[in-house]
């Protein structure tokens, strides 16, 4: 829990970092008529699937021995950074 808590405040971060009052409503705007603000809620919904399956894959890896268990800020700073269009 501690993880899925820690990888959506991240997530509203970088939202909130580039002007968006969090994740959902930057992602809302993948159908906006700007398409300035259509290309970064894009690149903000592929760079959220992205970090959702590397976190899944990473912490599947953790609880089945694969890698070290890692601590929730050492995590959190390992996941993909977004390029923005």
């Amino acid at each position: 829990h501690d993880f899925a808590e820690a990888i959506e405040d991240h997530l509203d971060k970088v939202a909130k970092a580039r002007g968006y009052r969090n994740a959902d409503r930057l992602a809302s705007y993948v159908a906006s008529g700007n398409s300035a603000w259509a290309g970064e809620a894009a690149a903000f919904a592929t760079w959220r699937d992205a970090v959702w399956m590397y976190a899944h894959a990473q912490l599947a890896a953790a609880q089945t021995g694969q890698r070290t268990p890692p601590t929730v800020g050492g995590f959190v700073a390992e996941l993909p950074v977004i390029t923005w269009p």
